[in-house]
């Protein structure tokens, strides 16, 4: 059965406010910042903390669609429009797993497919960005920067203006935090001192280590995310490729939901509660679970779901009469090469 999105015509934006909790224990880890450490900081209710951020959050909904073991897309989405980066024949990185995505050092680092970028580019150099013909070109190469925003900084690609913003935004926050303090130590039992062998003591490595360690409770736990669906409309892409955009950012979200959400060593969270995901904004909306989506897979190896319907249908190109014609242009896996 398609999933209705009809609830969402009339918003310009989908918001979820996820009560999540500690999968074991009480104690949590945060993301740590250079020089700042956790980052706590002061709300109407009390101490609060950022457990992940928004640019580490749009990551790892990059990474519940991909496949370590092929280094690949999850098989349902297989289609969908992205840059491989070969070296020496062998896989090294791609758009989907390199934080920077389309803009990555290792993609335009290929002189033929910079080339060829700034050729279909060429349009842009001059005057106000035409949104449209650049929401066309990302989504030909990189879906995902449609999804979790570029920015294409190099001077040659219409003067490094070009760029998107995230249209799905996801971080996790808590409340009512505590900090719980402990520690451990490094043990050599070697040399406990490090210094028997003349070998520079703890700054070297050798010796017992006692090292710090904090950790936090919180009252409260929530992984807030937003869709921009004004931003997504706005691309001006076609009626099937603005639903794939919207369909596949939801998706991102239901499997990271789904998944252990294991952020660190010593963070793994899962759902507080069994009850349905509704949005905060438009009462009417759940968020759809995985199979609803992506269907299952026939014996024709082939998924029968909705997304990946859309992006077979996306993947061949139109014939000109047909209908939205010039609006949306094939998506391909492009490979490039890195050369060090």
């Amino acid at each position: 059965m398609p999933i209705d999105l009809s609830p969402l015509d009339k918003h310009h934006d989908l918001l979820f406010e996820i009560p999540l909790k500690v999968r074991q224990g009480y104690r949590f880890q945060p993301t740590g910042f250079p020089d700042l450490g956790a980052a706590e900081f002061d709300t109407p209710v009390g101490r609060s903390l950022l457990v992940e951020s928004a640019q580490s959050m749009a990551n790892r909904l990059e990474a519940v669609c991909w496949d370590e073991s092929t280094n690949d897309l999850i098989e349902p989405l297989r289609g969908l429009s992205y840059v491989k980066v070969l070296r020496e024949g062998k896989y090294l990185t791609s758009s989907i797993t390199d934080s920077h995505r389309l803009n990555s050092p290792y993609i335009l680092g290929d002189k033929m497919f910079f080339t060829v970028l700034q050729g279909e580019l060429g349009a842009l150099e001059k005057g106000p960005i035409d949104r449209r013909v650049l929401a066309q070109k990302l989504l030909k190469y990189d879906v995902g920067s449609l999804v979790h925003g570029v920015f294409l900084a190099k001077k040659e690609l219409a003067g490094g203006r070009l760029r998107s913003a995230r249209a799905v935004t996801a971080f996790v926050e808590a409340d009512g935090v505590k900090v719980a303090p402990s520690g451990g130590s490094k043990q050599d039992h070697v040399d406990p001192s490090g210094k028997a062998f003349g070998q520079g003591g703890a700054e070297k490595g050798f010796g017992h280590i006692p090292f710090p360690r904090d950790e936090y409770t919180a009252d409260k736990i929530t992984m807030y995310a937003s869709v921009d669906l004004a931003q997504i409309r706005g691309y001006g892409l076609d009626a099937d490729a603005t639903k794939l955009l919207i369909l596949l950012a939801l998706l991102k979200l239901r499997l990271f939901l789904d998944s252990p959400m294991r952020l660190r060593t010593a963070c793994s969270f899962e759902l507080q509660g069994s009850g349905d995901i509704v949005s905060k904004n438009i009462a009417k909306f759940t968020l759809p679970d995985g199979q609803a989506f992506i269907g299952a897979k026939g014996e024709n190896s082939k998924w029968s779901g909705e997304l990946p319907e859309l992006i077979t249908k996306l993947a061949v190109v139109r014939q000109l009469g047909e209908t939205d014609a010039t609006s949306t242009e094939k998506m391909r896996v492009t490979e490039v090469t890195f050369t060090s």
